[in-house]
């Protein structure tokens, strides 16, 4: 008998063995492939793009470039003389460089100080003067041009006379961002490598476990990756959201590999690696499918917002899950069953590694005693954990929205020192982002005499600028007739905005303030309002008009998840407040830092919009991915009929470490980014990480187990379900581990 049935376990282990090998194969293939085809794309991305598809502001800024020759600057390069601007080298290089300019057939138009001597361009100290440039075609055209003139006419080598060129303007300031946010992440990446690797090395035990999530993050990451490649007709992915989504799907990899093989490990007992890999993705792998799909339905909710921005990191953070989890359920099954007992080999720490953490099973853990510590006063810890977050998620309420523009480049870069030089040392009348308005079919007359009147009395408006004359507060300043024809054409008429200079910063909220008010004044006709801070405006009402859906929409997929694997209605409910709490907290301490300047060095600009949704959906994901791990225990031996209390003390137990070492590795890579010069990278970073620290300190080792201890058998209730909690037989002792 013996021999039949090892026999049959034999040729069930070859079976096991060949499918397997067979799944790997297939695994590597992909892979491949998936390599070839990006590295046949050259790494072409998409620009970053935060403003609507079609938004109103962009139409504007069409109409005043294509009919009347004017608009924002994408590229503002400042002059610098030895001594005056006006001496004769100085004048005669500036005409050189403002007429090679002109003559580039990529150019809309030019303004420069040369050769008509513009006052509003030369700067007050007289040694510098300004030339203002605008490309023909859109964004990315603009971005590539740009980059060719400021490169030709910047540096030791630029041919430009005495003058030295310092470049700046949007489109150089985007591929700054762009060069500094691949440095940073690089630099990030050779810091955060060897200390992941250490953690990884800590927590999976051995050398062969630790390599899991590695393969299982490369196969991710290059697979979404390629697939990313013919989507790119529907949702162009920007180089920010695929390092977001990269991030990620590392992140995923390592807490879905630790979940597998912790529940591989718990059925040592079976002796057979394939009964054992069987065994892990019954329990374990159903748990992985439930985090998947509800970080997925979080990430993809951001599609409702039309924002190609956060469009992109929707798309490329779906794709990336779902790759994971793939990732996940193949590749770690297949090599344990082919490594067997091989997976425990070469353990680094073995030395200082205590015998505890090798074997749950040898007392009571940590975490089973910190769970009954919770579980005898639940009260006082529910409510002091709940006043602590709530506490740090007040500074929230001062929040400052924007894009602050050059103010999230470091202060050592070029770019931004050129930026700050337009706006605070030249004029009012150097181009520094007032809005421009478009009256189509309108030409001259009391109209619009009328309406430029209103419109010089808004408040923040310093001067209006048209075809009828020149405004201030509401008086009327006659314009020579050849500066009138500027502001009229068969189009119609437009009028140039001024500002004052607490509003001179478009891409700040009273910059945006700006643009609302002017749209709210009453025009003779539809008036069209162009302008950075329209653009930022536009932004905010698509952020204002779906946000409360996206929320909503993630919020329901992960209810309703949560309720068919729970089988529980208060459970998701419990999982829905919490995490809410825990990312009010986390953008509380974000306002602090970032924007209050809390620790020092840290420069307080404020947060940018759209990085609130964008962290949102990460963050509220990896919380149910953390919750997803704790509960699937707890059910687990909930329904092998241990009361709530052992139920919730076992499944801590089993799960505690797994989601605190996940949330740590997760926390090392994104606080990594804090390195980088960026401000967004830094508040997506920090931000990350203070978001899973919290989760899995505060949220899942305290408040879960309290609540639940609260709640005791309604946890389970579910309406039209009987005998929910009477069919649980009582354990008299919880799981020794």
């Amino acid at each position: 008998m013996w021999s039949v049935r090892s026999g049959r376990r034999g040729r069930a282990g070859d079976r096991a063995r060949w499918w397997a090998w067979w799944a790997l194969l297939m695994a590597c293939a992909v892979a491949g492939v998936a390599a070839w085809a990006v590295a046949g794309s050259g790494g072409r991305f998409a620009a970053e793009s935060w403003v609507p598809d079609g938004a109103p502001s962009v139409r504007a800024e069409a109409v005043l470039a294509s009919r009347f020759g004017v608009g924002d600057p994408q590229l503002v390069l400042i002059a610098a003389a030895p001594g005056s601007v006006d001496e004769p080298s100085a004048a005669r290089a500036g005409r050189v460089l403002v007429a090679g300019l002109d003559a580039d057939p990529r150019t809309e138009w030019v303004r420069g100080y040369w050769p008509a001597r513009v006052p509003g361009l030369r700067a007050h100290d007289g040694h510098r003067a300004l030339v203002l440039v605008r490309f023909r075609g859109g964004e990315h055209v603009a971005r590539e041009a740009a980059d060719e003139v400021a490169a030709r006419y910047t540096g030791r080598k630029a041919s430009t006379g005495p003058l030295r060129v310092a470049a700046g303007g949007r489109a150089v300031e985007l591929s700054e961002s762009e060069r500094l946010s691949k440095y940073g992440l690089r630099l990030a990446e050779m810091v955060a490598a060897p200390l992941v690797l250490a953690v990884l090395l800590w927590v999976f035990g051995s050398v062969p476990a630790a390599v899991l999530p590695v393969l299982v993050g490369a196969f991710a990451v290059l697979t979404a990756t390629a697939l990313l490649r013919p989507l790119d007709f529907v949702v162009p992915a920007s180089s920010f959201a695929l390092s977001v989504a990269t991030a990620l799907g590392f992140g995923l990899a390592v807490d879905y590999s630790l979940l597998l093989v912790s529940r591989y490990r718990e059925e040592a007992a079976v002796r057979v690696p394939a009964r054992m890999v069987v065994a892990a993705l019954r329990t374990a792998g159903r748990a992985v499918v439930v985090s998947a799909g509800t970080v997925a339905a979080a990430l993809c909710t951001l599609l409702v917002i039309p924002l190609p921005m956060l469009r992109s990191l929707a798309l490329a953070g779906g794709v990336v899950v779902v790759t994971a989890a793939v990732g996940a359920l193949v590749v770690v099954p297949a090599l344990l069953v082919l490594l067997g007992e091989h997976i425990d080999r070469w353990d680094v720490f073995a030395r200082v590694r205590r015998a505890r953490w090798r074997d749950p099973d040898s007392g009571e853990g940590r975490w089973a005693r910190l769970a009954r510590w919770v579980a005898e006063r639940p009260v006082s810890i529910t409510v002091a954990g709940c006043t602590l977050l709530v506490l740090l998620a007040a500074p929230s309420l001062q929040v400052r929205f924007g894009m602050y523009a050059h103010r999230t480049l470091p202060g050592s870069s070029p770019v931004a020192a050129t930026a700050r030089a337009w706006r605070e040392d030249f004029g009012a009348t150097a181009g520094a982002g007032g809005p421009g308005v478009v009256l189509p079919g309108l030409h001259g007359g009391m109209a619009l005499d009328g309406y430029a009147r209103t419109l010089s009395r808004v408040p923040g408006v310093a001067r209006v600028d048209t075809v009828t004359g020149t405004y201030r507060s509401g008086a009327r300043e006659a314009v020579p007739a050849e500066r009138a024809a500027l502001f009229d054409n068969g189009y119609g008429s437009r009028l140039e905005v001024l500002t004052r200079s607490y509003a001179r910063d478009p891409l700040t909220p009273e910059g945006s303030e700006l643009a609302r008010r002017i749209r709210a004044v009453s025009a003779p006709v539809p008036a069209a309002v162009a302008g950075l801070g329209a653009r930022l405006a536009d932004t905010e009402q698509a952020l204002t008009r779906r946000l409360p859906l996206a929320v909503g929409l993630a919020c329901g997929a992960a209810f309703l998840l949560l309720l068919l694997y729970t089988r529980s209605l208060l459970v998701p409910v419990k999982a829905l407040l919490l995490n809410g709490l825990s990312l009010a907290a986390t953008f509380g301490i974000l306002v602090a830092v970032f924007q209050q300047g809390l620790l020092p060095g840290v420069s307080g600009a404020g947060i940018t919009d759209v990085l609130v949704p964008l962290m949102f959906a990460v963050a509220f994901g990896l919380s149910m991915d953390y919750e997803v791990f704790l509960l699937s225990r707890i059910l687990e031996e909930h329904r092998r009929g241990a009361p709530t209390p052992v139920a919730v003390a076992a499944g801590l137990q089993r799960t505690g470490r797994l989601f605190t070492s996940a949330a740590l590795v997760f926390a090392v890579s994104m606080s990594s980014l804090a390195l980088a010069g960026l401000l967004h990278l830094r508040v997506v970073g920090v931000g990350l990480a203070v978001a899973v620290l919290l989760d899995c300190t505060l949220v899942r080792a305290l408040l879960v187990p309290a609540v639940m201890r609260l709640a005791g058998p309604a946890n389970w209730w579910l309406p039209g379900r009987r005998g929910c909690s009477a069919s649980r037989r009582a354990v008299p002792n919880p799981p020794s581990q």
